[in-house]
Formats: C-alpha cells, structure tokens, sequence
C-alpha cells in the first residue's frame, strides 16, 4: 500500500476530507521524527516500540578478497513489536 491508498482508506475511515487525513498524518510523522531524533522510546500501545539504537563499530571482511574493512558506527531504528501483535501473527495459519 502506497502512501495515496493509505490516505485515501484513512479519509474514508474517518469520512473526512483526504487533504486533513494527509495533514493529520505529516503532523504525525514529524512529532514521531522529533522525537526518535531526541533519543526518546516512541511505545504505540497495541502496535510497539520504537527506538534509536547506536550500532558500533566493526571490521567485515570480503569473502571474494579477504580484504577486511572498517564500517564507522552508525544510528539505526529499533523496532520490537507489541506482544498482542506477536501473538496475532503467531496464530495466524498460512493452512491449504
């Protein structure tokens, strides 16, 4: 689902105008942006938790040139799910 479908099913939800919905919706990402940027946990209740990690430094090696390398540290976003939405995908059954 591309962003215009996920507008266009929200404004449908909500029965308003998909320009509010997108509004709405940019207003949320950047409170969610600002946030992971100030180093904050972000817990959407029934869905997860978000945070930024520090990943460390390490050296990773080319298995064609065995010539090892130094990948600097860098910032990466944590997901860890909710434990409702776990059990949910768990019990799912992919049956014939």
């Amino acid at each position: 689902m591309n962003n215009k479908d996920y507008i266009s099913r929200m404004a449908s939800r909500l029965e308003m105008a998909p320009k509010d919905v997108q509004r709405i919706v940019n207003t949320f990402m950047a409170e969610f942006s600002e946030k992971l940027d100030d180093g904050s946990t972000l817990t959407v209740q029934g869905f997860g938790n978000f945070e930024v990690k520090k990943k460390m430094e390490r050296v990773v090696v080319n298995p064609t040139t065995k010539q090892r390398m130094l990948v600097p540290p860098k910032l990466v976003l944590a997901y860890r799910p909710s434990i409702g939405l776990k059990e949910k995908f768990k019990d799912t059954t992919t049956g014939d």
